[in-house]
């Protein structure tokens, strides 16, 4: 007997879509081709002398963010370092203070990786601080050493030959900038607490606009399920703009206040929106003003990056009105806090917000990957309709998502800050 997807409780559809959603992953799994199998291990490629990693400078947004000034022992700040008494590290302490023990709880939880690490590369060998917190003045005025964010490393052998691939795994184990800095240790750094738990996620701001059907607009905390948005059928080549209805909201937090990052145009509208979140750009030379419909010469194919990746130079479509669509040139990126955090989905996973076209995904690398996710979510509503009332926080469904797809993913595919809020 046939038994509509509409009978059935709230609690029974949402395993059904969550079974469905597994299905694909599953059928690697189980008997037949490939069963049994285990995916190869990733080839480490060591960092080479003077490289960093990512391959940009420390005290960036890309890296480790800027300096937020010194931390003492008599400071306020003191209370951010923990102590890190793993055995499986040996720390020089040459000043006998126990201060290259003190270090931020970011900077602890990748030295304990990457500890693990080490051993496993290397049997009988254990990682070795040389530098930690600097409550002396020994190392540059702005140095994150001062903050705790920053340790420098060998192994326990002290051999040298091993530093490359040493600097490789410091990377691998998340420390957000790694460099390989002289022959006698590697340099690796955090961002701060603060930084972290402000600018992962994915969410514009609440008093971000959106262009309603018939040409109005509406603020991002007013917008409903239901509101016809414009959107994009396309999310490479050249987009095809149309109204999409909202189906959902992914995450809806109005009392929550974060750092957002303001990438702007040279059309003169600038969107707003988290880290993590996705926006379509592309490669450009120089300003483009092709109207909608037209071929640019100078435009790559429309990708996804993460917003916490575009830079001034590269290009966003924009649509200001009245036909005028558009590849536009980022002339700068800048951070503010803001509050609220909203993060509609709409029918075709896509959304134009101020006037910038952006993807309705975060946190993962590729909108074609998240759309498909996306896509039982997205026939649920569209069978039962939009849900007026809907509460706030994390939709449970991209909450699921997020655990699979730690589970299923590579790391690599992930914003390099993490998932959480």
């Amino acid at each position: 007997m046939r038994i509509s997807l509409l009978l059935l409780p709230a609690s029974l559809c949402a395993l059904v879509l969550l079974l469905l959603l597994l299905a694909p992953a599953s059928e690697g799994c189980g008997p037949g081709r490939g069963y049994g199998k285990r995916r190869p291990p990733k080839k480490l490629i060591p960092l080479a002398y003077k490289q960093f990693s990512p391959n940009v400078a420390e005290k960036t947004l890309g890296a480790s963010g800027r300096p937020e000034g010194k931390i003492t022992r008599n400071s306020e700040r003191f209370k951010e370092l923990t102590p890190n008494y793993n055995t499986d590290i040996i720390f020089k302490d040459e000043e006998d203070t126990g201060a290259d023990r003190l270090m931020t709880q970011r900077c602890k939880d990748k030295l304990n990786s990457l500890a693990i690490s080490v051993m496993n590369m290397w049997p009988g060998v254990k990682l070795r601080v040389t530098e930690g917190w600097d409550e002396d003045g020994h190392h540059s005025e702005d140095s994150l050493h001062y903050e705790g964010r920053a340790v420098d490393i060998t192994t326990s052998d002290r051999d040298r030959n091993k530093y490359a691939m040493l600097a490789r795994l410091a990377v691998e184990a998340g420390f957000d900038w790694v460099y390989y800095e002289s022959k006698a240790h590697i340099h690796c750094s955090v961002k701060s607490e603060h930084s972290v738990a402000a600018k992962t996620g994915g969410c514009f701001p609440g008093e971000s606009e959106v262009t309603t059907e018939g040409g109005g607009t509406k603020l991002m905390r007013d917008l409903l399920p239901g509101d016809r948005v414009l959107a994009s059928s396309t999310a490479d080549g050249h987009p095809a703009l149309l109204y999409s209805p909202v189906v959902s909201f992914l995450d809806r937090q109005p009392n929550t206040t974060k750092t957002f990052y303001i990438i702007g145009t040279e059309a003169g509208v600038n969107v707003t929106l988290t880290a993590a979140h996705l926006i379509f750009a592309t490669d450009c030379d120089g300003g483009l003003s092709e109207k909608e419909g037209q071929e640019s010469s100078r435009a790559g194919r429309l990708r996804t990056v993460f917003a916490s990746e575009v830079r001034p130079g590269q290009c966003v479509f924009t649509s200001t009105g009245s036909g005028n669509s558009r590849f536009s040139v980022v002339t700068f990126v800048e951070e503010q806090k803001s509050s609220g955090l909203y993060a509609p989905l709409t029918q075709h996973g896509s959304i134009v917000v101020n006037g910038v076209l952006a993807s309705c995904y975060a946190a993962v690398d590729s909108h074609h990957l998240s759309h498909w996710a996306l896509a039982p979510l997205r026939l649920f509503y569209k069978l039962i309709g939009p849900l007026q009332a809907q509460n706030n926080g994390l939709h449970w469904y991209p909450w699921i998502l997020q655990r699979l797809g730690q589970v299923l993913l590579d790391s690599a595919h992930f914003h390099p800050w993490g998932i959480e809020q």
